[in-house]
């Protein structure tokens, strides 16, 4: 009460409430691929480098009768691609976090995650039509 006996009133101590702001789980889901991809291609390049280089007569017997051989069977065909998929989407994701924490500006931001997708679009790209299109033949 105040001293002409009006009561006080006090005003909400919270400002009023917003709507929540819309925000997506790309991070959190990006976190959860690091972790699964890592873990996936932990077994695909050691089993990779088991075959390689160690079983039978190690890197020696590496040519492209080989490579020939081994991508004739879909099952070594998928292995490979599968490896080459992960790593690079492994890799580019793990350089766009990187980005993200040291590039200030963020045109410089904007600019090396489009240089990042460009790249991993075309190696990525690239190595997918080398394994579809590989030809045994090619001598003959």
């Amino acid at each position: 009460m105040t001293a002409t006996g009006t009561p006080t009133t006090i005003a909400s101590p919270r400002s009023p409430r917003r709507p929540a702001a819309r925000r997506s789980n790309f991070e959190l889901y990006s976190w959860l691929f690091m972790r699964l991809s890592g873990l996936l291609l932990i077994v695909l390049v050691l089993g990779h480098l088991t075959i390689m280089l160690f079983l039978d007569d190690g890197v020696q017997r590496i040519n492209f009768a080989f490579v020939a051989g081994r991508w004739a069977s879909p099952f070594w065909q998928f292995w490979d691609l599968t490896m080459l998929w992960l790593a690079g989407l492994h890799g580019a994701n793990g350089l766009r976090t990187v980005i993200d924490d040291y590039a200030r500006k963020d045109a410089t931001r904007f600019w090396l995650k489009m240089l990042l997708t460009a790249s991993m679009v075309l190696i990525i790209g690239l190595g997918t039509f080398v394994l579809f299109t590989f030809d045994p033949n090619i001598g003959n």
